[in-house]
């Protein structure tokens, strides 16, 4: 097993290139594995790029679109010619040719699909967006009818001129296209061959509608361990099939969109390392003028209480401290209950649920850091008095804190917004200036400043 070294063979190609050796840089893209030949192909100029592109070997190209970006994958099939585009399409799966088909120029997508050897498979699947199950779902797979026989079932297998991969389930339809169930490979060959499908298919099958989202379709495939999920119309007909692999991307997409944003910025549209720096710059600027203008509340509160840090100097040394116990409480329920959601462990119409669970969990934790915060105030030589304040502050600020993780993701959802937007440093901005205000308010009571 050879090792894939991405600098080694980047710079072999790109030396090729500059001595203007076109077929050694051809010979060294093919000889890779698609994923790495996509890897390997994205670091390179554009001018190199479009200069191998339509040189390559059709499936090749085909298999380097499918891996990239979507918007470069899109520029490059706009700048090379409509011949080369459509020989390199013509290799792709109907669904990878519809979704880059979608991120071109209607007139110009008219032009390659009118001329590829089936657009029948490709069209209808461009009706449906991007991040439904219509948007996923492939018209590359096999259908059995309810009316074959075993023996009829094994040959149309055997006949199928599409690359089907590994098989584990087919799926059957009656005849007016009706999804009936699946059938296994291996019951189709334990079957004697005049058994009719009908006979020995599976009912109890799990379908999406053509218009279910694709996290939806991911929670369900992964739920289930499903390999396949079939498409269905609104009257139960059978419009496509969704892979595993597509649904592995959806993950992987989700996931990363999700990180981004819990960090307080816009997601990439690109990988990291190949987005320019005014574009990384530019999905965190706004994020952070908006945390920064909030932040400028905690600076509103020290001023509203400036009088009794003026006669008790002592409290502002348990700031850091207090409103970070408190960031970092929201953010763990916030994280918490966002996981939940995305998995699907709850549901909008538990929220009163999530916050009482939360309400209680805040309450153990504060105690526990409570009694921390009292004794830590006395090591440092505060009053018992203040001790107790300190105390007293930080279970009421962890309790909030843990209201407020368990109830801003349910309401973002509520309001149709990310719910990954109100976790991370939107939280800790949002707990560090209530949480100033809960704690001067329980030293003016406690303190009688």
């Amino acid at each position: 097993m050879t090792h894939f070294n991405t600098v080694v063979t980047l710079d072999r190609i790109q030396a090729a290139l500059d001595r203007n050796d076109l077929d050694a840089a051809i010979q060294a893209i093919e000889a890779l594995r698609p994923p790495d030949g996509a890897l390997v192909f994205d670091d390179l100029d554009e001018k190199d790029q479009l200069s191998l592109l339509p040189n390559l070997t059709p499936a090749i190209s085909a298999d380097i679109l499918e891996n990239m970006d979507e918007a470069d994958a899109a520029g490059l099939v706009t700048a090379i010619s409509a011949r080369s585009a459509v020989r390199i399409i013509d290799q792709m799966e109907p669904d990878e040719a519809a979704d880059l088909l979608g991120d071109i120029s209607p007139q110009h997508a008219q032009n390659i699909l009118a001329r590829l050897e089936k657009p029948e498979e490709v069209r209808p699947l461009m009706l449906h967006p991007d991040e439904s199950a219509g948007g996923l779902m492939t018209a590359g797979f096999l259908t059995l009818r309810c009316t074959m026989s075993a023996r009829a079932a094994l040959e149309a297998i055997r006949a199928w001129e599409l690359e089907p991969g590994p098989i584990s389930s087919l799926f059957v339809v009656d005849e007016n296209g009706k999804l009936c169930g699946e059938v296994s490979l291996h019951r189709l060959i334990v079957a004697a061959p005049s058994t009719r499908l009908a006979d020995i298919v599976d009912r109890d099958i799990i379908a999406v509608p053509v218009g279910t989202g694709q996290e939806e379709c991911a929670r369900l495939m992964t739920h289930y361990d499903l390999v396949t999920l079939p498409v269905v119309g609104a009257h139960g007909e059978l419009l496509g099939v969704i892979d595993i692999d597509d649904v592995v991307d959806v993950i992987v997409d989700e996931a990363t969109e999700d990180i981004q944003r819990l960090g307080g910025a816009q997601p990439l549209s690109k990988p990291y390392l190949n987005t320019a720096i005014l574009s990384v710059a530019k999905s965190r600027i706004g994020w952070l003028l908006l945390l920064f203008v909030t932040e400028s509340l905690t600076g509103t509160v020290l001023r509203l209480f400036e009088s009794e840090i003026a006669s008790v100097v002592a409290l502002s040394f348990f700031i850091p401290l207090l409103i970070g116990t408190g960031g970092n409480a929201g953010s763990q329920a916030t994280s918490t209950i966002i996981r939940a959601l995305a998995v699907g462990d709850m549901a909008l119409r538990d929220g009163l649920r999530a916050l009482w669970h939360e309400l209680r969990v805040g309450l153990f934790l504060g105690a526990g850091m409570s009694l921390f915060a009292f004794g830590r105030a006395l090591t440092w030589g505060s009053s018992q008095q203040l001790a107790f304040t300190v105390g007293l502050s930080i279970l009421a600020i962890v309790i909030w804190a843990n209201v407020l993780g368990a109830l801003l993701p349910v309401l973002a959802l509520r309001f149709k917004v990310d719910p990954t937007v109100v976790s991370g440093p939107v939280m800790s901005t949002l707990v560090d200036a209530t949480g100033l205000f809960i704690y001067f308010s329980v030293a003016r009571l406690m303190l009688g400043i």
